[in-house]
C-alpha cells in the first residue's frame, strides 16, 4: 500500500524526490554523519596546534625560569627530576585544558540539545567512558609535546643558568 501511495505521488509530482519518514532519516543522518567528520577533523587539527602551544609555552618557560631551574639543581634536584617536574607541569596544562574544553562542551551541547524539537533530539547523552579517555590522551599528548623542553632543561649546566640573567 505504501509503495502505492509513493508510486501515485511521484506520478502526480514528476519534478519532487518523495521517500518515506526512513529513507529521510537516513538521508539526514547522512548529513549529520558528515557534519560530525568534518568536525572530527577540525577538532584533530585544533589539538595539533594546542600540543604545539604547549611545547611552545614550555620551551619559553623553560628559557625563562633557566635561573630558578639551576637553583633547584644546585639544592640537589637530579636531572631526571627536573625533566619530570617539566613534563608533570605539561599534563597539569593539558589536563586542565582538556576539562575546561570538556565542560564548555558539555555546556553547548545541552544549550543546542534543548534548542532541538523533541521530535529530533529528545534528551541528552554524556558519554562519560569515552570523555574520560580524551582526558587521559591529552595529558599523555601533554607529556609527549613536553620531550623537548623537558629535555633541554635536564641539560642545563648549574653555574651557567645560575649565572643567567
Amino acid at each position: 500500500m505504501l509503495t502505492a501511495v509513493l508510486d501515485q505521488v511521484s506520478a502526480q509530482f514528476p519534478q519532487a524526490d518523495v521517500e518515506t519518514s526512513e529513507q529521510f532519516r537516513d538521508r539526514i543522518e547522512g548529513f549529520v554523519d558528515e557534519a560530525l567528520a568534518i568536525v572530527n577533523i577540525m577538532v584533530a587539527l585544533a589539538v595539533i596546534i594546542a600540543l604545539i602551544g604547549i611545547a611552545n609555552t614550555l620551551a619559553l618557560s623553560v628559557f625563562e625560569r633557566t635561573r630558578e631551574l639551576g637553583l633547584v639543581r644546585s639544592v640537589g634536584m637530579s636531572r631526571r627530576q627536573l625533566r619530570r617536574m617539566v613534563r608533570f607541569e605539561a599534563a597539569l596544562v593539558a589536563t586542565f585544558g582538556a576539562v575546561l574544553g570538556v565542560a564548555i562542551g558539555l555546556l553547548f551541547g545541552f544549550g543546542v540539545v534543548q534548542g532541538l524539537p523533541d521530535s529530533f533530539a529528545s534528551g541528552v547523552s554524556i558519554p562519560v567512558g569515552s570523555i574520560l579517555t580524551l582526558v587521559a590522551v591529552a595529558a599523555a599528548a601533554g607529556v609527549v609535546a613536553a620531550w623537548l623542553p623537558a629535555r633541554r632543561a635536564g641539560r642545563l649546566n648549574i653555574l651557567d643558568a645560575i649565572a643567567a640573567q
